[in-house]
């Protein structure tokens, strides 16, 4: 299982297995969130089965699926809603770590700069540089409410 970090409050992962999750506890994640569609995924991978195995391990779980179909303000807005609400530090999985990365990205626009968005996006291995305009005009459409 590889960690990616984004702040000292969030995480990354590509999809993980029941077997990885002593190891997000190890790491001292309190909350997992899952950004990843049931039909992208064999059953023993799908949100249940993880599911169980989180909350059976003390952690919180929550699920914010998406792809990039149904990827919209109403995903963001529900990210930075359980960001606000779980206990943290979360740990967030999809198919490589991007969707919860971009998520993340976008739920980040106007609370903090973005250059510093894209730097720690960067040094966690997801180059997003090109997603600079939106974060940029998010960040201003923010600014203004």
């Amino acid at each position: 299982m590889q960690i990616n970090t984004l702040s000292d409050d969030y995480s990354v992962s590509p999809q993980i297995d029941v077997s990885d999750v002593p190891s997000i506890v190890q790491a001292g994640f309190k909350s997992v969130i899952c950004n990843r569609p049931d039909q992208e995924n064999p059953e023993p991978r799908q949100t249940g089965a993880i599911k169980a195995a989180v909350q059976a391990a003390g952690m919180e779980f929550a699920e914010n699926v998406f792809d990039p179909s149904s990827f919209g303000p109403d995903k963001i807005k529900q990210q930075a809603e359980l960001l606000a609400q779980l206990p943290s530090p979360v740990f967030a999985y999809c198919a490589s770590g991007n969707r919860c990365t971009v998520v993340w990205a976008f739920a980040q626009a106007g609370r903090i700069a973005t250059d510093h968005i894209l730097d720690a996006t960067s040094r966690a291995g997801y180059q997003l540089a090109h997603l600079r305009p939106q974060l940029e005009i998010l960040a201003l459409n923010r600014a203004e409410d």
